[in-house]
């Protein structure tokens, strides 16, 4: 075997396999170095099992329903045990299917830890190690560093995987906590609280910022905490939690905010309050690369400021989307190939909160748009108006738009309700293609179905919706 590539990548996630089997279709030889499974946190324990765990409470959330949709039923249960192992089977599934596409594609794999050595003429050098001891030093010219980041530890909350949970933790429950507090309102802590509340656990939701989803739109956030709060969590923001006092089989604390101070007893703690990027021990002294708090700066391309050496997904900063690092790698390969791919657009992103509701969104929001100068026309459209949504049972919803008056230019699009995160990407098409509002306002959209609603923001922000 050769010890001289066209490209490393180091990390199999999201950003690095996607980047390792592309660099492969353009006719490289290509080495992805792995220390522990294909697919990275999230196919392995994030994006993917998550996405399992939530399936299972909206049926257990369904069962309880049945009297809406005409049917009834005794004694319903479920069994926690059989729900994890159903979520971690499909990680292992599609982790799986990944080395099976990597080894079709002839990349060569590395088990281990991948470490910058040094240069030998042109080309970097890459050690890695495997429990400590050296097992190869391959070189290329082209580094793509994709390590991911992991969850942030705060001082006072550190997990312990016992009473204070982590994502892995709170995947794998082992029995379902009868109250709950989650500290954090981004992406992962809603969804957790969403899993946990379907399933029956008390949930508490603490927030520093003074509202949920901080990255949605102001107007979404409200409707997305007055529906959480309908279902029955507690929502407090604006919080400064105390510290946790934990007890053989339960944690207290207390919790500060405007509205005054909370003694609360719970049986678990779940943190999630933001990530920080993998860039220990990948030897970036030796080099020019930069990191600005925990995360590698890089260019329009991906390139750091050492020639050769890229980084991609949530080492190189927000936001922190699967769908971002694979972009990134593509985009990545494609500008050492030597072909003119174009710079990622951050705010051509889509982002998406798989809670009961939904949520997603791409763009500006309403406030973000009239603070960057634009004179703004928004449209809304609910989905109780909707009659897919009606038929589904599924009337709690919106559609935002928001225009530039002027020009026509889609700002920003953001969804709240069910099935928005399947619906999103056609806005994002439409800022990706630099669509106005006479496009979208011209395009037939198939009746019936929740995505009339995205037609019907459109039309309110100009001519008017035709059905409210």
């Amino acid at each position: 075997m050769s010890d001289t590539f066209d490209l490393i990548v180091v990390g199999g996630g999201p950003g690095g396999y996607v980047a390792a089997l592309r660099a492969s279709q353009l006719g490289m030889s290509v080495a992805i170095v792995e220390s522990t499974h294909f697919g990275g946190v999230c196919l392995n324990w994030g994006c993917i099992p998550t996405k399992a765990l939530l399936r299972s409470s909206e049926i257990h959330h369904l069962l309880h329903d049945l009297g809406t949709f005409g049917f009834s039923a005794e004694n319903v249960s479920f069994d926690l045990p059989k729900i994890v192992a159903r979520s971690r089977g499909i990680a292992r599934r599609m982790g799986g299917g990944i080395a099976h596409l990597l080894k079709k594609a002839k990349v060569t794999t590395f088990d281990g830890r991948a470490k910058l050595a040094g240069r030998a003429g042109e080309a970097h050098k890459v050690s890695i190690t495997k429990d400590g001891a050296e097992v190869a030093v391959i070189k290329s010219p082209n580094v793509i560093l994709a390590t991911g980041a992991r969850g942030r530890q705060l001082p006072g909350l550190e997990t312990d995987g016992k009473l204070i949970w982590g994502a892995r933790e709170a995947m794998t429950p082992t029995e379902l906590p009868k109250r709950l507090l989650v500290i954090g309102s981004g992406a992962i802590g809603i969804e957790f609280a969403s899993f946990y509340r379907n399933m029956g656990s008390e949930v508490t939701i603490a927030e520093v910022a003074d509202r949920i989803l901080i990255a949605e739109d102001p107007e979404i956030s409200a409707a997305a905490r007055k529906a959480f709060e309908k279902q029955g969590m507690k929502i407090i923001t604006g919080a400064k939690v105390g510290p946790l006092q934990k007890g053989e089989n339960e944690v207290s604390t207390t919790i500060e905010s405007a509205s005054g101070t909370v003694d609360l007893t719970v049986d678990r703690v779940i943190c999630a309050v933001g990530i920080v990027g993998n860039v220990e021990d990948l030897g970036l002294e030796g080099t020019k690369v930069q990191v600005d708090r925990t995360h590698i700066v890089t260019d329009g391309f991906c390139r750091t400021a050492e020639p050769g050496i890229y980084a991609i997904g949530d080492v190189a900063g927000a936001p922190w989307l699967a769908h971002k690092a694979s972009h990134e790698g593509i985009l990545c390969v494609e500008k050492i190939a030597g072909r003119s791919p174009q710079p990622l657009h951050a705010l051509n992103i889509p982002g998406c909160t798989y809670s009961r509701p939904q949520i997603a969104s791409v763009g500006l929001s309403e406030e973000k748009a009239i603070a960057a100068g634009h004179k703004v026309r928004v449209g809304r459209f609910p989905f109780m108006a909707n009659g897919k949504a009606v038929a589904m049972g599924e009337t709690e919803g919106m559609v935002k738009t928001v225009f530039d008056a002027t020009t026509g230019e889609l700002l920003g699009a953001h969804m709240i309700g069910a099935e928005v995160t399947e619906m999103i990407q056609g806005y994002v098409i439409a800022r990706t293609g630099e669509l106005t509002e006479a496009e979208l306002i011209e395009t037939v959209f198939p009746h019936p179905t929740i995505s009339e609603t995205m037609h019907e923001a459109t039309l309110a922000a100009f001519d008017g919706p035709l059905h409210i």
